[in-house]
């Protein structure tokens, strides 16, 4: 790979990425997923987007442009953002909600699919809605903050598919033909008996101004990350991308979690961590190391993977590149570019095809679920500068309390 198209690729970043001009819509025929069987591949379906700030904007965009759905209703806490976004996706304002009980109306609205995107801490209510009121969920990550939360979004994952519809959570590394490839072959064999896997996130920290009277103001431009119980934390919101990568090669969840972690970041006021080292154990023996820092340092954007094996060892980059190199052979692989927007256009494109084909599989589910769970693990290890077990935790079972005084229903 040239130094040039690296540099180029690194530059479309998670957090730098808007989305591009629009492919052409075709003729679609609006059709209630839920009324038939065997839906045709030229209906379109009824959703609603639930947070419509940078990514969710973003996000409504690509269903926009995708031509299999009709976005009939937005809702956003904040009532400008809402009425822009249905202004943009010429949404009736009386379909476009603001405030706490957003979601409660654009549901009860009867879309047939919904589009998650707002600070994690809403998703378990927000899940447990839409799947209470039969809609299909796409849902971004993580799925929660905390373990009760994250548990309550499995029961209701498990309780979609149960009941047909589709769950699927938006992790773009999952889809890149280069990711699965050396996965599947170190799964094989490729790189014999993994030893040891090693995952990094390194990406800048938000702004974290001073705390008002209310949480407002924490509700927007990713503010929340900075605070644990609205977006769980750096590594729960951000590092959970690596993580998932590793769990993923792993093929299993940890058993343990220990490790450090600490705020650096200038001037603070939420109380996530943003720099962390933690160290998971596998059932097998397998050990993964985890580093990250969330830094204005001016250190480029970096989610990488690796596997270490007993004959050789596979590479993953979000912005780089995903090859094996081992002793009885090797994967050449190939660059990952623009994972960020397409790794999302083909979850968008996935949702779709399984709902008008019928496929409730829902195979996002579970890995989402012990990823999320793995990096709260961690959280808590770093935080408390301990060894935790993963049955630890669950048995805690600790919920984060949010404080919604003061804001409008």
């Amino acid at each position: 790979m040239s130094n040039l198209k690296n540099t180029q690729n690194k530059t479309i970043t998670r957090r730098g990425f808007i989305s591009g001009a629009g492919a052409s819509v075709l003729s679609f025929t609006i059709i209630k997923p839920s009324l038939v069987r065997g839906i045709q591949a030229n209906s379109r379906i009824e959703v609603g987007c639930i947070g419509l700030g940078g990514r969710g904007k973003m996000i409504a965009g690509m269903v926009q442009r995708h031509g299999g759905y009709q976005i009939t209703a937005v809702a956003d806490y904040f009532a400008h953002v809402a009425k822009a976004a249905g202004k943009q996706f010429k949404v009736d304002e009386s379909r476009c909600f603001s405030g706490l009980s957003a979601y409660k109306k654009l549901i009860a609205d009867k879309v047939d699919a919904v589009f998650l995107e707002t600070p994690p801490y809403c998703f378990p209510d927000h899940t447990e809605a839409a799947v209470e009121a039969g809609c299909h969920v796409y849902i971004a990550k993580p799925l929660g903050c905390d373990v009760p939360g994250c548990l309550r979004i499995a029961k209701m994952g498990q309780k979609a598919k149960t009941e047909k519809k589709v769950f699927l959570a938006d992790f773009q590394t999952r889809t890149d033909q280069f990711y699965i490839e050396g996965v599947k072959r170190v799964k094989t064999g490729a790189v014999g008996k993994i030893a040891m896997l090693s995952s990094e996130y390194n990406d800048e920290s938000f702004s974290d101004p001073p705390k008002t009277a209310t949480i407002e103001s924490r509700l927007q431009h990713l503010i929340w990350v900075n605070d644990n119980e609205l977006g769980g934390s750096y590594i729960v919101n951000a590092g959970i991308h690596a993580v998932d990568v590793a769990l993923w090669i792993a093929g299993d969840r940890p058993i343990s979690a220990m490790g450090s972690s600490r705020i650096a970041r200038n001037n603070p006021h939420g109380d996530s961590h943003d720099v962390f080292s933690i160290t998971y154990e596998f059932a097998d023996g397998l050990i993964l190391n985890h580093r990250g820092e969330h830094l204005r340092n001016r250190f480029e954007f970096r989610c990488d993977c690796f596997a270490q094996g007993t004959d050789g060892y596979l590479e993953t980059g979000y912005t780089g590149r995903v090859r094996i190199l081992g002793n009885k052979g090797g994967y050449r692989g190939g660059d990952v570019e623009n994972l960020y927007p397409r790794g999302a256009e083909r979850n968008i494109d996935t949702f779709h095809k399984s709902i008008v084909n019928g496929i409730y599989d829902n195979p996002t589910l579970q890995p989402s679920v012990n990823s999320t769970l793995a990096t709260i693990l961690g959280r808590e290890a770093a935080i408390r500068n301990t060894k935790l077990t993963w049955d630890q935790v669950l048995r805690e079972n600790k919920g984060l309390q949010v404080d919604l005084t003061g804001l409008k229903a």
